[in-house]
């Protein structure tokens, strides 16, 4: 992310919006369980906002200075683990997580690839029925690519975000488009025959 990019999302507008808007409509219905996975936890706003919902939470970042950030965001939360990590080749377990939450960094992956990469991730390291849900820019507007000028911003075409998530081995995928698009995959439950 580049400077301003930084030091928006880790700041009181960002906060106010995680808290009050993005991550209530994203995990909305949403039964997160009790070990939670967060896949880009940036400066950690959100991991701080998750930590309240779920007993054990686990949050990569691939940047070193912004996992060190998170980390310090989180300090007060014995219960969260903050991981320098890529979330496309996450270091876990199959079947690991009860739920994936991945609150907008997907435009922040070099290329749809790597997105396609991060859902395959997801839905390995997912228990059977677990949820993977999240939201993402739209990629609209003046304000949008001011803010990522020199960054990376691979906007995911909402149309074919649920096609993707299944491809990637998800049972049901649902997405809405509002402001932002908003999303939830249900890992597949294997019968026992």
């Amino acid at each position: 992310m580049n400077w301003f990019h930084r030091r928006y999302c880790a700041g009181d507008k960002w906060n106010r919006l995680v808290n009050a808007t993005l991550l209530p409509a994203a995990v909305s219905g949403v039964e997160l369980g009790d070990h939670v996975l967060e896949l880009g936890a940036g400066p950690g706003l959100v991991t701080a906002a998750l930590a309240s919902r779920t007993t054990e939470l686990t949050a990569v970042e691939i940047d070193p200075e912004l996992a060190r950030t998170a980390r310090r965001a989180v300090k007060k939360f014995p219960h969260v683990t903050v991981v320098e990590a890529d979330a496309t080749r996450l270091p876990f377990p199959d079947n690991h997580f009860s739920a994936v939450v991945c609150m907008t960094m997907l435009h922040h992956l070099p290329d749809p690839p790597a997105q396609d990469r991060l859902f395959g991730e997801a839905a390995r390291v997912l228990r059977p029925g677990g949820m993977f849900c999240g939201s993402d820019n739209r990629g609209v507007g003046l304000r949008f690519h001011l803010i990522h000028l020199g960054d990376t911003k691979t906007v995911v075409p909402a149309d074919t975000l649920a096609g993707r998530l299944r491809a990637a081995g998800f049972a049901d995928a649902s997405v809405r488009v509002g402001s932002r698009i908003v999303f939830q995959a249900v890992a597949p439950i294997h019968e026992e025959t």
